[in-house]
């Protein structure tokens, strides 16, 4: 599920939250009183506002002190525009555009809807210029090598949200962020997987300029701490806290589980071994669930789902896209529709998935095809019970057929018939297939 257009949303969260946390600073840290009360943060700022050179200075300052941290030489100088909230929102919106035609939104709008985790009336493009520009906090634009620094926020903030954006300005001098960031455009799962490497880094950076002298390889885990407290954040933000969990999970995962994963990093081997991650990226969202399958080199399977016939020359039907879910995506499908506790459970034991979605002009809606390999056939059973629970939420009033058996479930919905299929360590499943065409899909599943 593709979530390249989520690389900002959460920090503004995520530095409310840090700038609670005890510092490694000589003077009175940023967000804290002389009496070492934690002072108030919000999104909209506190205080007098710095003049634009004075905050342009101060950028040049954090640069060099990233610089320092993270070993990444500074190559060119960065540019730096001071906005407004409307400046940011207007460049927001130019950006989405400029990333995405009219085309690939009613796409990902599509994958969306069919895998129901958004209603059939929901507007992706509305919806994230909104959910941008709640959580705006000044951002680092690679196209243009321009740091946008908000003027609205609070002076307590703003030396964390430079110091994690200019850190997006040495990696993209560096390591070239735009094509590292798309260069897997026909897998989401390694795509997610690359901007949770980028904006973990960054977001390590930004920790390790606040404890020094301390190191953030040898400091508490970072995993443990963002949970709880990014939890209590979350309130003060109407638009992230009424999404669905999809979203939530998705926008905070790169930060949360990309930062654990730097620490790993750093405690293994420092900068050195976090920046050669870059060299050679994880390829899925599974390495942040557990970086040991990173750090010892262990290659996931690959899995591959031929274009069943049965649907392909199926009057109504096209085929709009073939992609991987990966753990990430099974995490969040089964968040939003079961709980978190069984996300987290049955997503350890994912190793590979692929999916088709298909449109179907005739009735409006979709089909989906979908085949998922897990590590144990204990765990597939696990997740085929899932999949059913989730056919069941989607389609209140399917009624089951007689294909269903042990180990094999079918369904009929006024959306066309559903059936998901336990094969070993392997479940498949669809969605939204012709009555006709039943027999055909449960036969080409089955060969699978």
């Amino acid at each position: 599920m593709r979530r390249e257009w989520k690389a900002r949303i959460g920090l503004t969260i995520l530095a409310m939250v840090l700038a609670s946390l005890p510092r490694g600073d000589k003077a009175s840290p940023p967000g804290r009183s002389q009496a070492g009360q934690p002072s108030p943060v919000t999104p909209t700022g506190s205080g007098a506002e710095k003049p634009d050179s004075t905050l342009v200075s101060e950028a040049d300052q954090i640069l060099k002190q990233m610089s320092g941290i993270t070993g990444l030489p500074i190559k060119s100088a960065v540019r730096y525009r001071v906005v407004s909230r409307a400046q940011a929102h207007q460049y927001m919106l130019r950006n989405l555009h400029s990333q995405y035609t009219p085309g690939q939104f009613g796409i990902q709008e599509a994958m969306l809807k069919a895998f129901g985790l958004v209603p059939p009336d929901f507007n992706l493009q509305k919806f994230l210029i909104s959910f941008y520009t709640e959580q705006a906090a000044g951002f680092y634009d690679p196209e243009t090598k321009t740091m946008y620094i908000a003027r609205w926020i609070s002076q307590s903030m703003q030396p964390m949200v430079m110091a994690h954006e200019l850190t997006h300005a040495l990696q993209d001098q560096n390591f070239g962020l735009q094509k590292f960031l798309y260069a897997e455009r026909q897998n989401d799962d390694a795509s997610s997987a690359r901007q949770a490497l980028v904006e973990g880094y960054a977001t390590a950076a930004m920790l390790q300029r606040m404890i020094e002298p301390a190191q953030l390889g040898n400091f508490f885990s970072l995993r443990a701490l963002f949970g709880p407290l990014l939890a209590q954040q979350i309130e003060q933000f109407p638009v992230f806290s009424k999404a669905p969990f999809f979203f939530r999970y998705g926008a905070l995962f790169p930060y949360v589980q990309g930062a654990g994963f730097a620490q790993d990093a750093l405690h293994q081997g420092g900068w050195k071994k976090l920046n050669s991650a870059f060299g050679a990226p994880p390829e899925a969202t599974k390495d942040f669930f557990d970086p040991q399958l990173y750090f010892q080199h262990d290659e996931l399977p690959k899995v591959e789902l031929p274009h069943p016939k049965a649907l392909e020359h199926a009057k109504g039907l096209s085929l709009l896209e073939e992609n991987t879910l990966g753990a990430l995506g099974i995490y969040t499908l089964v968040g939003q529709f079961i709980s978190q506790e069984e996300a987290r459970r049955v997503s350890t034991g994912w190793l590979g998935d692929r999916y088709l979605l298909y449109e179907n002009s005739q009735t409006g809606g979709y089909a989906i095809v979908a085949r998922t390999l897990w590590a144990e056939s204990s765990l597939a059973s696990e997740f085929l019970d899932d999949e059913v629970a989730i056919l069941k939420k989607k389609y209140p009033h399917l009624q089951t057929n007689g294909s269903s058996a042990k180990g094999v479930f079918g369904g009929v919905t006024s959306k066309g018939d559903v059936m998901a299929l336990l094969r070993g360590n392997q479940v498949f499943w669809a969605e939204g297939v012709p009555p006709r065409q039943r027999g055909a899909m449960l036969k080409f599943l089955r060969s699978l």
